[in-house]
């Protein structure tokens, strides 16, 4: 049996999080994200979970760590500049392998910018925004029912690799209102559970990965003993500097993403079978360009959309393959042009990569992405 309710991209989120089994929410209240943890101070209490709101954006990501340790499945939500003072324990949580779920509302910045607009501006800081090199996983929702069903994959994968998973949300999509049905018990979806050690006490070695690249992790308080340190470490988790240890961490760490594509990669493609011209635009512009695609059509123009659900790791392999089947790919997003830069280097000049770029404080309109549909230069496919 299954309900049907009218909520905002926000709430659902956090409903997408008690459904995965979150017990615990630690954060610091900024928009466009505050709903978030509005509803989620709500709602934890209701089944046993723990609010608590934090001095401060990096307290917020710190205590979701030390509760992720324990255990428990853990959120914290932010916005820009919130993302930018968690990035330092973001990085921690990627070396020390600490499974957790970020949700980040992107706005208008840099700095403060302008709190209620929306934006696409975090892309980078996703990927790069934690210093070192170091894998990162991040999904974008396109809707209402994604935020609540991307939530609780955003869960699955990091119980699974044992690592962060951003939720990389704008406020188009965070503030819109849209129907969406939901269970009315959340006793039938399967909650994401992590790898837990089946070697003795003894015998466990908290950063010894299985045949997977990734450790079972043992919750502080059950008898196991491990070190935790953001220092590269070896299996043991205490510091070894050796450029052996560097190494084997760095590649196992990365491995975890590189080998294992296939279930993290999502990707929709809509109306490409016979598109001259490709759109690639990803959460609140997706919205734009269903729209602006059907009017396209309608006009005779044959061109469809490329739309990354998992915006990291970035989708190589998909469009390579789409730069050998449309003669233009058009990037639109709303900033000055970031993961345009990306589809650049994938294509390797073999078709025409254009940019529609707005970052005025308004979403770009079904109308300005037909515009620029009209006008893209259209060439003939490289075939090599």
């Amino acid at each position: 049996m299954s309900r049907v309710v009218l909520m905002q991209g926000n709430q659902a989120c956090a409903e997408g999080a008690i459904a995965a089994g979150v017990k615990f929410f630690g954060g610091y209240p900024i928009t466009p994200s505050t709903e978030i943890a509005e509803f989620m101070a709500k709602r934890l209490p209701q089944i046993g979970g723990k609010f608590i709101q934090m001095e401060d954006e990096i307290a917020g990501i710190g205590a979701i760590i030390g509760a992720s340790l324990t255990g428990k499945k853990v959120m914290t939500a932010t916005s820009g500049p919130g993302f930018s003072l968690k990035q330092e324990l973001l990085g921690y949580a990627v070396i020390t392998e600490i499974p957790l779920v970020l949700a980040t509302v992107q706005r208008v910045g840099p700095s403060t910018g302008q709190p209620t607009s929306p934006s696409q501006g975090d892309v980078m800081q996703a990927r790069w925004g934690t210093h070192g090199d170091h894998p990162i996983i991040a999904l974008t929702p396109a809707s209402v029912p994604e935020c609540f069903s991307l939530t609780i994959k955003a869960y699955e994968l990091s119980e699974k690799y044992r690592m962060p998973v951003i939720l990389l949300m704008d406020e188009i999509i965070g503030h819109m209102r849209e129907r969406i049905e939901l269970p009315d018990s959340y006793d039938e979806i399967v909650q994401p559970q992590r790898k837990l050690p089946t070697v003795s006490k003894e015998e466990y070695k908290p950063y010894r990965g299985d045949e997977d690249g990734v450790p079972p992790m043992a919750a502080f308080g059950t008898g196991y003993h491990w070190h935790v340190t953001g220092l590269v470490h070896d299996e043991t988790g205490f510091p070894n500097g050796s450029s052996n240890a560097t190494q084997t961490l760095m590649d196992r760490l990365n491995a975890k993403i590189t080998d294992h594509l296939d279930d993290i990669m999502m990707y929709e493609e809509y109306r490409l079978e016979d598109a001259d011209i490709a759109v690639i635009a990803y959460g609140g512009t997706a919205r734009t360009a269903y729209a602006a695609i059907d009017k396209a059509r309608e006009q005779g123009i044959k061109v469809g959309m490329f739309r990354p659900i998992t915006i990291w790791p970035f989708a190589d392999e998909q469009i390579a393959k789409l730069a050998t089947k449309v003669s233009t790919i058009l990037v639109a997003e709303m900033n000055c042009g970031q993961l345009v830069g990306e589809v650049k280097r994938v294509v390797e000049g073999k078709v025409p990569v254009q940019l529609l770029a707005k970052y005025n404080n308004e979403a770009i309109t079904p109308d300005e992405m037909l515009e620029a549909i009209i006008n893209v230069e259209v060439t003939e496919p490289c075939k090599n």
